[in-house]
């Protein structure tokens, strides 16, 4: 996935109001930036952090600039716009890069379920489908190399993993794939200590069938992008 330009750098002030970010650019000036994260943010946005901006040209926009990856500890790069995981995986997956998850003919995005909507529906010519949703990673509690899913309770998780048991009982394929934006991190597990319900549905759903994937991606600085780099290890 490449960015459209150069990402900007900057230095964060503080994130607040879970959509909002003030920052410094490297002239001194200062900008309040989109930052679309529904999530807590853990260890991912503390003051004095260098940060890049995404400039959307649209000085329409009430915030024309959005915050989208981070410095972790002054180490690794991690990508806080939610938005984009879906845009790695989406483009992986029409590529056939991620293992596991070749062989469709059709790769469809945000199919209607009962209840909403999923990421994915990957189709075969023969009828078979699998069922994809993704979940951004991006919380390394230590420097283990560990990442943790999900920052913050998540009601809305937990309902896509009830969504993906109950579509792998009707006899369609269903796989929870764990995006890793996050260069730090080697290894994905369940955070039982910030959501113990979702890490006990999780293992609930696996074993009745539901698979996880993790998917590390890699980060290019010049030009911006972002691209499917492997497979993690996933601790249940």
């Amino acid at each position: 996935m490449n960015y459209p330009a150069e990402l900007i750098p900057a230095t964060l002030i503080r994130r607040y109001k879970r959509f909002l970010a003030d920052v410094v650019l490297d002239d001194g000036s200062e900008l309040t930036v989109h930052c679309p994260n529904t999530g807590s943010m853990k260890r991912c946005a503390e003051p004095g952090w260098k940060v890049w901006l995404a400039d959307s040209a649209n000085p329409k926009r009430k915030y024309r600039y959005t915050l989208e990856w981070v410095l972790v500890d002054g180490s690794y790069r991690a990508c806080v716009n939610t938005a984009q995981p879906n845009r790695v995986i989406g483009e992986a997956l029409r590529d056939g890069r991620i293992p596991r998850l070749t062989g469709y003919d059709e790769v469809q995005s945000e199919p209607r379920v009962e209840d909403g909507r999923l990421d994915f529906c990957l189709h075969k010519a023969d009828g078979a489908r699998c069922w994809v949703e993704v979940k951004s990673v991006t919380l390394l509690e230590q420097d283990n190399g560990l990442g943790c899913f999900p920052d913050a309770v998540t009601e809305r998780g937990l309902k896509h993993l009830r969504r993906l048991a109950e579509l792998k009982k009707q006899g369609d394929r269903a796989v929870l794939v764990f995006c890793v934006p996050h260069e730090g991190i080697r290894e994905v597990s369940a955070a039982e200590h910030i959501d113990p319900a979702y890490a006990a549905a999780l293992r609930d759903v696996v074993a009745g069938g539901v698979e996880v994937l993790a998917v590390s991606v890699s980060f290019t600085q010049t030009p911006a992008a972002m691209t499917v780099a492997g497979l993690l290890p996933v601790r249940l």
